[in-house]
């Protein structure tokens, strides 16, 4: 893995946390230490399974990070493995030997995705009751496998996407949605299928609901669509909706059509749920490579959530307290967090979330001396840019002062990617084969 940062005297320190908290994060060695085999038998978590019992074992799965995984646990299932499917964001592909890899649209979903979840969906319909399926779940499945319901197109979930994108909505309150328009999504492939489960997950998603990770495909759905309107409305997306889709979810409020599959379902006691990896995985990775560089370091809590610009002041305001007011650390030092943060956008600006924390945390920290803010997305690509994130420092200002930069317009526009291209700020990384949230670090020395 490449880990491209911007020249400054904290390039090296920053290099060595944000490579150990992306490292940490690595869905081949977060897999390992859950699931083993030995013989015959596999051992999934607390779960053991005997191999020699199933007629067939297969495996499917969606995310940015599905690649890395389905890499190892070809290795681990070796001989037993009957083959599989997994879609991956295009540029994410690796190379497999008996798992068919597909390359999709994201954030928003393309054509390719849907043929391959038309795949994948009926190659779990075949398997019986005497096949183990393993399902391989990271951030991003949502978007990589549209399977959206009858009367409702592909280019309405395309439109439906971009405006939920767009509106600031929290992952949680998208993924509400995605389940009332698709045949996957909020336990419906669970349903397609009298096979036994287990489903392995690399959680991208804030205190790791199991509903919410890749929409839950494999996980009973509490949530209704009555909620999935009430979501629309608030963002104010309603009215702007393609017809077919508030007709369908209208037609569920009125229980014309069933509603997802809730939890106490039957069929949920043969779906085994594992989470292998997370957030607090890297943050805790990336604070003890702080602490070994020698570093005053404190792990931020809670996770930082809501608009990327309101939370880089929040996250600023709260580590001035820790080295100031209430002091707690001292300089040389290093604050830790991780989180999610929305971009509610107005206008046809280019960037990302990290990008426009960093843009934001920029005018926080003007004129301080020595230090330093780096954002970056985990799986290496932050929104629909070619970079990760981007570090800031208490010059950042002054030096787009000099350069003619307007940042304060890039925050306005939402169009952060082209104002940090020119100060050289991007963190590039290239796809990371992982996707746990973001890290955000302050570094002062």
């Amino acid at each position: 893995m490449s880990l491209a940062l911007p020249a400054s005297p904290a390039r090296s320190i920053l290099r060595r946390v944000i490579g150990a908290g992306l490292r940490a994060a690595d869905p081949a060695h977060a897999l390992l230490n859950l699931v083993h085999r030995t013989g015959h038998r596999l051992q999934v978590g607390r779960r053991s399974y005997d191999l020699r019992s199933f007629d067939r074992v297969v495996v499917v799965g969606a995310g940015k990070a599905s690649a890395r995984m389905a890499q190892t646990l070809e290795r681990v299932l070796g001989v037993y493995l009957d083959g599989g499917l997994i879609v991956v964001k295009t540029g994410h592909r690796l190379p497999t030997k008996r798992i068919t890899v597909i390359e999709a649209g994201h954030p928003v979903p393309d054509r390719a995705g849907l043929v391959a979840a038309e795949r994948l969906r009926a190659r779990v319909a075949e398997l019986g009751s005497r096949d183990l399926l393993i399902v391989l779940l990271s951030g991003g499945a949502s978007s990589l496998i549209p399977a959206p319901v009858e009367g409702v197109s592909l280019a309405d979930k395309q439109q439906l996407t971009q405006l939920l994108l767009r509106s600031g909505a929290t992952i949680q309150e998208i993924n509400v949605v995605r389940k009332h328009l698709s045949t996957i999504k909020g336990g419906r492939l669970a349903e397609a299928t009298n096979a036994r489960i287990v489903t392995l997950i690399l959680s991208d998603v804030i205190g790791d609901e199991l509903t919410a990770i890749g929409s839950g495909p494999t996980a009973p759905d509490p949530s209704t669509y009555r909620e999935a309107i009430a979501i629309m409305k608030r963002r104010r997306i309603w009215t702007k909706a393609p017809a077919s889709i508030r007709r369908h979810l209208q037609r569920g409020d009125r229980g014309e059509i069933g509603e997802t599959p809730k939890p106490g379902t039957a069929r949920f006691r043969r779906v085994q749920h594992e989470i292998i990896g997370n957030n607090a995985m890297a943050l805790a990775a990336a604070a003890e490579t702080a602490k070994r560089e020698g570093l005053h370091t404190v792990l931020f809590s809670p996770p930082l959530i809501g608009e990327a610009s309101r939370a880089a002041n929040m996250f600023v305001s709260l580590t001035e307290r820790l080295s100031e007011g209430e002091g707690i650390v001292r300089r040389p030092y290093c604050i830790v967090a991780g989180g999610e943060t929305t971009v509610t956008v107005t206008g046809r600006g280019k960037g990302g979330r990290a990008q426009e924390f960093a843009t934001a945390a920029a005018y926080e920290i003007a004129g301080l001396h020595k230090t330093w803010i780096a954002a970056i997305g985990t799986d290496g690509t932050d929104g629909p840019t070619d970079v990760a994130g981007a570090v800031v420092s208490g010059s950042t200002l002054d030096q787009a002062k000099w350069k003619g930069v307007n940042l304060r317009r890039a925050l306005t526009q939402h169009n952060t990617y082209p104002a940090l291209h020119a100060l050289q700020s991007h963190i590039v990384t290239g796809p990371t084969g992982t996707n746990v949230n973001d890290l955000y670090l302050l570094l002062a020395l």
